[in-house]
């Protein structure tokens, strides 16, 4: 299927018809772009519908391939929009070379049809790396639980000593791509602390018991999602959650929050080591480029210097 009805289209589908090696391929349609009345595709191939539904089109017409050729014009508008809608869709993608500037993701020049294009590749680490990662969370995460059970222990009792309420804060974040999860903690604010709705916390917030403080400057309270990661809701390393209402927030000011739910959560982050909590949505957004860095340059060896790091932070008292 191509994505575009217009001139540029239009020459992508001459070039790959035209070609010596055609390849076997069967162009279904094409969707347009956003020149509703310009697209002169429809001569070659059926009109499938419009990029906004391109989801619905993928799905109810079988497509496995996605050939992207919006004019130029179109790149900065939905180019990027069109990328982020395909997310977690199991199709391949490629996009026309003069239509490619901005994206965020691995890309490899390719040849279909004897048509060059870019492949754009949601494989943000190779699989024996993300395997990897997966037995480096079960085990760290299986023995941090046995090693550290009486620390756990001892901060259950002093959070009820504390205050009153359950030990444990457990509330629904947003998890890999969008999916909500229940992340555990332990709960360092007073029971009604949010009996007006979810409230950002400060370093002086008074919601915070004694207690809490103490967990948070050592990170304390953030152990028990040590469970989350063995049950592989998130990953000892990745961007930290958020919640639906703040996420819905970031989104809203800076769509690209959503290249972040491409991987799992992390009980740690690059943008927690480099920025720290944040109070504010604006200090959620500063923080995310962070996130976004650590995920375009997503390794093994990177996961480490975050947990260095991390552990120095930890060590130092200086996780609030």
């Amino acid at each position: 299927m191509i994505v575009g009805g217009s001139n540029s289209a239009v020459d992508m589908f001459k070039n790959l018809t035209e070609s010596k090696n055609p390849g076997g391929n069967l162009i279904v349609g094409f969707v347009n772009g956003m020149d509703e009345n310009g697209y002169n595709l429809n001569e070659y191939i059926p009109y499938l519908g419009s990029y906004k539904d391109l989801r619905l089109v993928i799905k109810s017409n079988n497509i496995e391939e996605v050939l992207i050729a919006i004019e130029q014009s179109e790149q900065h508008q939905i180019l990027e929009g069109i990328i982020n809608d395909l997310e977690g869709v199991d199709v391949l993608i490629k996009v026309k070379p003069n239509n490619y500037d901005i994206l965020a993701g691995r890309v490899k020049m390719q040849s279909i049809f004897d048509v060059p294009l870019i492949e754009i590749k949601h494989d943000l680490m190779p699989v024996w790396q993300f395997s990897l990662k997966r037995v480096f969370d079960v085990v760290i995460s299986l023995s941090a639980l046995f090693l550290l059970s009486p620390l756990f222990l001892i901060s259950a009792i002093l959070v009820k000593i504390g205050s009153k309420g359950p030990v444990f804060f457990i509330k629904s974040e947003i998890g890999i791509h969008g999916g909500l999860f229940k992340i555990i903690k332990f709960r360092s604010m007073f029971l009604d602390a949010e009996k007006n709705g979810p409230q950002l916390s400060s370093d002086s917030d008074p919601r915070i018991t004694k207690w809490g403080n103490i967990m948070r400057r050592y990170r304390i309270d953030e152990l028990p999602q040590f469970w989350n990661v063995l049950i592989g809701e998130m990953s000892l390393v990745g961007p930290r959650p958020e919640r639906e209402f703040y996420a819905k927030q970031i989104i809203e000011k800076a769509p690209h929050y959503k290249h972040l739910q491409k991987v799992k959560p992390g009980v740690t982050s690059w943008g927690m080591v480099r920025y720290g909590y944040a109070s504010s949505v604006d200090e959620m957004i500063e923080r995310l480029r962070y996130d976004i860095i650590y995920i375009e340059n997503m390794s093994i060896f990177n996961d480490l210097k975050v947990l260095i790091y991390t552990f120095k932070i930890v060590f130092q008292g200086r996780g609030k």
